[in-house]
């Protein structure tokens, strides 16, 4: 069962100050999203969906430390691939470190918001894309060509989540991938061993372990999309532990 709490915060979610207990959290998680996978999934599915052919506009949700925008933008030049990037988390501090490690990358733009709410005034009042969602509800146009959120929604309750889900199919034209941990027996143990053994700073233990726990079965997942109003998405298991949907709009 999911062990989720919405009074009890993890640490990094936290009103705080720029620390070097942050960056060193923030440190780590750019490293456990190289190593488990997190860019090569990233990398993956732009390389089957981006080319050279026009510009793109890619919003990355709850960026954290930014590493996932700037690893885009480094595949993108080396690819000549043309891409502008928002990248969107409610961490003021977080931010502030995202922005000084992405200082050599012009074409990435921070933004501090709320990924529940994060575009609404950028687009226009119009019928949805009709493969976006079931319902012929009013919503806005979209205005980016790819929107992504890693590794965030077990940080909010079911009903934020869908809420999260429902907004990023709002605002793409294209494409929307969304992943996360998932929930398993196995992954827990994983990642208790993984905090105990070598990423063993207070932070990243903690949230470490909270996250695996808050996180959402493959079940669960699916049926976050569906009442999200997705359809037609693909769901796939990923490596060590992790999940992926991805919806198109073609």
């Amino acid at each position: 069962m999911r062990e989720f709490d919405p009074s009890v915060r993890e640490w990094m979610d936290l009103e705080q100050p720029v620390s070097p207990e942050l960056e060193r959290d923030l440190d780590n998680l750019v490293t456990l999203n190289r190593v488990f996978g997190s860019h090569a999934l990233v990398r993956s599915f732009l390389r089957r969906h981006l080319d050279r052919s026009r510009p793109w506009r890619i919003l990355d949700l709850a960026t954290g430390a930014g590493d996932i925008p700037r690893m885009i933008a480094t595949w993108a030049r080396e690819q000549k691939i043309e891409v502008t990037i928002d990248a969107v988390d409610f961490q003021p501090s977080t931010l502030k470190i995202a922005r000084a490690r992405s200082a050599a990358f012009p074409n990435i733009a921070f933004h501090e918001g709320d990924i529940r709410s994060f575009g609404r005034d950028r687009i226009e009042n119009t019928t949805a894309n009709p493969n976006a969602l079931s319902s012929n509800q009013e919503v806005a146009s979209p205005a980016w060509d790819v929107v992504l959120c890693s590794l965030a929604l077990h940080h909010f309750s079911e009903e934020d989540a869908v809420t999260i889900l429902r907004h990023a199919a709002t605002l793409s034209r294209r494409h929307v991938l969304v992943s996360d941990l998932r929930r398993c027996a196995a992954g827990t143990l994983g990642v208790d061993l993984l905090t105990a053994v070598w990423m063993r700073e207070p932070m990243t233990r903690n949230d470490g372990r909270a996250s695996v726990r808050r996180a959402f079965s493959f079940a669960e997942f699916a049926e976050l999309a569906r009442a999200a109003g997705w359809r037609d998405f693909r769901h796939a298991r990923k490596f060590c532990f992790r999940q992926a949907m991805e919806l198109h709009f073609l």
